[in-house]
């Protein structure tokens, strides 16, 4: 909780799983993949305004995906997909998970180091005006990570579902124009080549 007694949220969308939680813990709250999955119409005729009802999120859309189409909406530790993002969203700060009144809270969100500034100020819009968090901080993943270690000043080597970074770190401020990004060298890659 911040000094007004109002309860911070922390989420780290991630390519692969979006992790929530509250400020203060050892450990996020709920682990959940990043999907957003809806049912494969078997008729030429496709709605174009699919309602909500006909759309499954995170763990029900993960013991689905059989017979449903798969949509990621981050693609290398970026949102692509928007809408999709907000269905997400919704689900996160709802009923199914954190189940806060986000008017009430404010929020921290990661991104990756390579995230332009154009996403980064489409974020900051949604959570305040769909949303209406009462703050918003967006800070690189590197940074937080060597905050929960103690450290300032390193070198971190973040691989993750979609992308990995080398990211240096000097006194809390990650240096963009050394950072090194393998977009074909992360996990859900390395597990597809060597079929696990």
């Amino acid at each position: 909780m911040d000094s007004q007694g109002r309860r911070i949220v922390v989420c780290d969308n991630g390519t692969g799983f979006v992790k929530c939680g509250f400020a203060g813990s050892n450990l996020p709250d709920h682990i959940f993949p990043s999907l957003v999955d809806r049912p494969i119409l078997r008729s030429n005729f496709i709605s174009a305004n699919i309602g909500k009802e006909d759309i499954f999120l995170g763990d029900e859309a993960s013991q689905l995906r059989n017979i449903l189409e798969l949509s990621y909406p981050m693609d290398n530790g970026m949102v692509r997909n928007w809408d999709d993002m907000i269905h997400l969203w919704d689900y996160t700060f709802g009923a199914n998970k954190l189940n806060i009144d986000s008017k009430e809270c404010k929020i921290l969100l990661t991104k990756s180091p390579m995230n332009p500034n154009s996403n980064r100020e489409k974020l900051v819009e949604i959570m305040f005006e769909k949303y209406g968090f009462q703050g918003c901080y967006i800070s690189i993943q590197a940074v937080l990570t060597l905050y929960d270690q103690g450290l300032l000043t390193s070198i971190v080597l973040d691989s993750g579902d979609g992308v990995t970074h080398i990211c240096p770190v000097y006194e809390g401020f990650s240096l963009p124009h050394f950072d090194c990004s393998f977009i074909d060298c992360y996990y859900s890659n390395i597990c597809f080549l060597y079929d696990y």
